[in-house]
């Protein structure tokens, strides 16, 4: 199971979640809006290789290949 970040819309607080399904529903821990998933943090390549400057939005740049 993965961990994601997210942020919640209601009240702004930043937190991480581990999720079952990337597109599961995740109340925010503090007031219990549903959050958002955010992409900050450090992005590894599939080859576990750190990378650089990496947003996680792949669609936008070449992704993690080299």
């Amino acid at each position: 199971m993965p961990i994601y970040s997210y942020r919640c819309k209601n009240c702004g607080f930043s937190f991480e979640e581990l999720v079952k399904r990337y597109d599961q529903e995740v109340p925010c821990p503090k007031c219990g809006a549903v959050s958002e998933r955010t992409w900050y943090g450090q992005m590894h390549s599939a080859t576990g290789k750190p990378v650089k400057k990496c947003s996680g939005k792949c669609s936008e740049c070449s992704g993690c290949k080299p």
